[in-house]
C-alpha cells in the first residue's frame, strides 16, 4: 500500500485517557492525553468507577485537541481505532463507543484494537523490527512471553500464574511505604540500596516459561514485618533486593523461552514495567549471548498511550483488517485468540 493514510486512535482501558493521530509513514501527528493520577492517588491504586467517569469527562475534549494538533478535521482521518479490550470494562466501553460514533458519523472504517497487541507492535513504530520476534509483555495487569509471528498472530509460551509483575511492583512498594505509583518509586529507592536481603526466585529452573510472583510478594511482606526498623536505608535495600530477584527470574524465564523460539530476529519488551532501567539492563545482558537485539519503545510509549493504539490501527489497516460497529468491548481478550478470529 503506497498511499499514505492516517488513523485516529483512542485509549481508555485503565487510568489514562488518550487520543492520537498517526500517519502510515510513522509520523505521530498528535497525542492528547489526560492523566488520572490525582483521582486515584488517595486510594493507592486505580478505582474502576472513578476511572470510567474520568474517561467520560475528558475524552471529547481530547478528540478535539488531537485533531487541532494534527491540523485535521475528523472526517479527514482514514480510519478510527480504539482499545476494545482487555481492560477495565467501564473505560473500554467509553473509548470504544466514542470511536464507533466517530466512524459511523464520518463513514470511516472502525478498527477494534487489542490493548496487548498495541503494546506488542509499538516497537515497529519506533524501530525497524521484523517478524517474527520474541515479546516480553510486562505491565500492571499482564506478564507474558510470546512469539510475535505477525499482526494478529501470537504464540504464547508463558504467563503469570498469579500476580502480574507490575502489580507485584506496586503492592511491594505500598508495603514499603513508598508513594503511588509504586513501580517508579520502588525503582528510584533501589538506586540507593544494596540487594542484601534474601528473597525467593519463584519458578527458576522449571520446564515451563511461566511466572509466579505471589510468593516473592509474601516474602517481602514477611521481611518487612521482621525488620527492627523501617528506615530509609532498609527500604532502599529491600527495593534493590526485590528488583534483583525479579531480574534473576526474568533472566531464567527468557533463557528458557528463547530456546523454544528458533528463528526469531529480535526481542521486544513492552508494557509499563519496560520503563524500569534496571530490568532493561538485565534483559539486555540475557539476550547478548543469543545474539538477539533488544527493542524497547521510548518511555512515553511503554505506559498506556493512544499512539500505540493508532499504530496498531495502521498495521491492521494495511492488511484490510476492519471490524464491525457491533464489535463488543471485552474485559478479557487473550492475544492468542486473535488468530482464531482472523
Amino acid at each position: 500500500m503506497d498511499k499514505q493514510f492516517t488513523v485516529l486512535g483512542i485509549e481508555s482501558s485503565c487510568d489514562e485517557t488518550a487520543v492520537s493521530i498517526v500517519r502510515s509513514d510513522k509520523t505521530i501527528l498528535s497525542h492528547a492525553l489526560a492523566s488520572q493520577f490525582d483521582e486515584h492517588a488517595a486510594y493507592g491504586g486505580v478505582v474502576p468507577e472513578i476511572a470510567a467517569r474520568a474517561h467520560l469527562t475528558h475524552i471529547d475534549a481530547l478528540v478535539v485537541q488531537a485533531c487541532e494538533e494534527a491540523g485535521m478535521q475528523l472526517n479527514e482521518v482514514d480510519a478510527v481505532a480504539a482499545t476494545t479490550g482487555p481492560g477495565l470494562i467501564g473505560g473500554v466501553i467509553v473509548g470504544a463507543m466514542v470511536a464507533k460514533a466517530i466512524a459511523a458519523s464520518t463513514g470511516k472504517p472502525f478498527i477494534a484494537i487489542n490493548h496487548l497487541e498495541a503494546h506488542a507492535l509499538t516497537a515497529r513504530l519506533t524501530e525497524e523490527v521484523a517478524f517474527p520476534y520474541g515479546l516480553l509483555l510486562v505491565s500492571g495487569g499482564h506478564c507474558q512471553i510470546l512469539k510475535v509471528v505477525g499482526v494478529g498472530h501470537y504464540e504464547q509460551l508463558g504467563s503469570t500464574r498469579d500476580d502480574a509483575l507490575g502489580e507485584a511492583f506496586d503492592k511491594c512498594a505500598k508495603m514499603m511505604g513508598l508513594p503511588y505509583p509504586g513501580g517508579p518509586a520502588l525503582e528510584k529507592a533501589a538506586q540507593n540500596g544494596t540487594a542484601r536481603i534474601t528473597l525467593p526466585r519463584p519458578m527458576i529452573g522449571t520446564d515451563s516459561c511461566d511466572f509466579s510472583f505471589s510468593g516473592l510478594k509474601t516474602a517481602v511482606r514477611l521481611a518487612i514485618e521482621a525488620a527492627p526498623a523501617l528506615d530509609e536505608q532498609f527500604i532502599a535495600d529491600m527495593a534493590a533486593s526485590f528488583q534483583a530477584a525479579v531480574g534473576d527470574v526474568l533472566h531464567d524465564r527468557l533463557n528458557h523461552a528463547i530456546a523454544m523460539m528458533p528463528g526469531i530476529k529480535g526481542f521486544v519488551v513492552a508494557g509499563g514495567v519496560a520503563a524500569n532501567q534496571y530490568l532493561r539492563g538485565r534483559i539486555a545482558q540475557t539476550l547478548t549471548p543469543h545474539a538477539l537485539s533488544l527493542h524497547v519503545p521510548p518511555m512515553a510509549l511503554c505506559t498506556d498511550n493512544a499512539v500505540m493504539v493508532a499504530w496498531a490501527g495502521v498495521e491492521r489497516y494495511k492488511l484490510g483488517m476492519f471490524d464491525s460497529l457491533a464489535t463488543e468491548p471485552k474485559a478479557r481478550w487473550p492475544l492468542v485468540s486473535l488468530r482464531e478470529h482472523a
